[in-house]
C-alpha cells in the first residue's frame, strides 16, 4: 500500500492506504477520528464536511491520493474543548436533535465565517442549503450561526 503524509488537525500524520480510498474514511478507520460521518456516501448530504487547506469539501469523494501533504481538519480540529464559537453556539441554540449531520453542519459553517464573518440570513441560507438534517434544525442552524458571527464581532 501506498505512504502518504498529511497534516490533520495540526499534527502531521504518516499513513498507508489503496491510493483510492476516500478521505473520510481513511479519518475515521485509519486515524480514529469518528467525528465526521458517512452520510450517503455521494457528496450530496454533507454530513462528511472537513476542511481541505482552509475550504469545506466533502470528505467522502475524495481520495487519499488528493490529499498528499495537505491540512485536513475535521470536527476535532475545531477546538479540543468545544470553545470555538460555533460549538459554543450549538450548545446555546440546543441545535441537535439526533446530532448525526451536526459536525459536517459545523464545519461547513466554520467556512462561511471565515469567507463572510457576518452573514446575512440569505447568505447562511444560501451557504448551508446543500447540508441534510433530516430532523429539520434549519432555523436553530441559521440562528446558532448568527450567535457566532455575533460573538466574533466583539472581538473587532
Amino acid at each position: 500500500m501506498p505512504a502518504y503524509t498529511l497534516v490533520v488537525n495540526g499534527a502531521p500524520r504518516e499513513l498507508e492506504a489503496d491510493a483510492d480510498t476516500p478521505l473520510l474514511w481513511v479519518l475515521r478507520d485509519v486515524l480514529g477520528l469518528t467525528g465526521t460521518k458517512y452520510g450517503c456516501g455521494a457528496g450530496l448530504c454533507r454530513a462528511c464536511t472537513v476542511h481541505l487547506d482552509g475550504e469545506a469539501i466533502f470528505s467522502c469523494q475524495l481520495p487519499i491520493a488528493a490529499v498528499e501533504g495537505r491540512n485536513v481538519t475535521t470536527i476535532e480540529g475545531l477546538s479540543p474543548d468545544r470553545s470555538h464559537p460555533l460549538q459554543q453556539a450549538w450548545i446555546e441554540e440546543d441545535v441537535p436533535q439526533c446530532g448525526y449531520c451536526q459536525p459536517g453542519q459545523i464545519m461547513s459553517a466554520a467556512a462561511l465565517l471565515e469567507r463572510t464573518p457576518r452573514p446575512s440570513d440569505d447568505e447562511i441560507d444560501a451557504w448551508m442549503a446543500a447540508n441534510l438534517c433530516r430532523c429539520g434544525t434549519y432555523n436553530r442552524i441559521r440562528s446558532a450561526i448568527r450567535r457566532a458571527a455575533a460573538e466574533g464581532r466583539r472581538d473587532d
